[in-house]
């Protein structure tokens, strides 16, 4: 299970369920249930194991790790024209541009 090691793996409680819910962010549409936190991570890396097998002896794809992709640190969010507005003023008065306020503002 070596290749599991750069997906993105979380365990949540499930009010539904009344058991913890092991999900992989690659594979939304997996999940394992469990009576403990460690049983439902142990479990969904084994659903996704499973699945990784399953594809490459198909030939199909594989979902590429979210963290071993690149991001260009560009993207485009549309905002209603008042706060737009209001962020621009905004960076007006601190003397700093629309982008470095959206950055603060983001990062925050």
């Amino acid at each position: 299970m070596n290749e599991l090691k750069h997906y993105m793996f979380r365990v949540t409680w499930s009010n539904d369920d009344d058991e913890y819910v092991g999900l992989c962010t690659e594979f939304p549409s997996l999940s394992w249930l469990a009576a403990s936190p460690e049983q439902a991570l142990t479990g969904i890396r084994q659903v996704v194991n499973d699945i990784i097998s399953d594809l490459a002896a198909n030939n199909e794809p594989i979902p590429a790790p979210l963290f071993s992709q690149t991001y260009s640190g560009k993207f485009i969010v549309r905002v209603p024209p008042e706060l737009h507005r209001r962020l621009a003023l905004e960076a007006a008065e601190a003397g700093i541009s629309l982008n470095r306020i959206a950055n603060l503002k983001l990062s925050n």
